[in-house]
């Protein structure tokens, strides 16, 4: 499914969104740009959350002698 949002840039914001769309670039859209940051944050933040919560995790004693490569 796919939804409409609208989105008010300032010019130096909009500029820099233009130069990152184009022939020789590596996004044809400036949609297409901005989904791509948005899903790139959402990794950032589900990565984020898994450390956050391994810290949790060792603070609690639940730690485990094993490697990762014994895992």
């Amino acid at each position: 499914m796919s939804s409409n949002l609208k989105l008010s840039l300032s010019d130096e914001l909009t500029n820099f969104v233009n130069s990152q769309v184009g022939n020789t670039k590596p996004f044809s859209s400036p949609n297409e740009y901005l989904q791509h940051l948005i899903r790139k944050e959402m990794e950032c933040q589900n990565t984020v959350s898994h450390i956050i919560g391994g810290i949790k995790d060792i603070k609690n004693g639940r730690i485990s002698e094993l490697s990762i490569l014994d895992i």
